[in-house]
């Protein structure tokens, strides 16, 4: 078994899809749209192949979480950048192009070298080395 792809919701579907092409690499398919559910989204593929839904509604009434919160349920995404200095280099460029660095880069206690950062949405993402 292999993970086909993680969903995420989103108010503004562009912005959140920006953001990923551009701090992650990765490449955007098609908008799908669905006018009589309210529906839209687009899958994002990853170098490694996996997959990303960013979907957005506009009738459903969905609920929120503050920026940044551990919630239960999914609570972050994680990206390999491959090394302590490609995390040190993406964590300054995002934090100098103004998105939230949460936390790091710093080592772990059980010995992973990460930062933390929020998407457009305030989700939690980890680039670890």
């Amino acid at each position: 078994m292999t993970i086909d792809h993680v969903a995420v919701w989103t108010g503004d579907l562009e912005q959140l899809v920006k953001f990923y092409c551009r701090y992650f690499g990765a490449e955007t398919g098609e908008k799908y749209v669905n006018q009589a559910k309210g529906f839209a989204s687009r899958f994002l593929q990853f170098e490694d192949g996996c997959r990303m839904e960013v979907m957005t509604s506009s009738t459903l009434s969905l609920t929120g979480a503050a920026a940044g919160a551990q919630r239960m349920g999914l609570t972050h995404l994680a990206f390999a950048a491959g090394s302590e200095e490609a995390v040190d280099e993406l964590t300054a460029r995002l934090r100098m192009e103004g998105h939230v660095v949460a936390d790091g880069p710093r080592r772990t206690g059980d010995g992973c070298y990460e930062s933390v950062v929020l998407d457009p949405d305030g989700n939690r993402v980890e680039i670890t080395a």
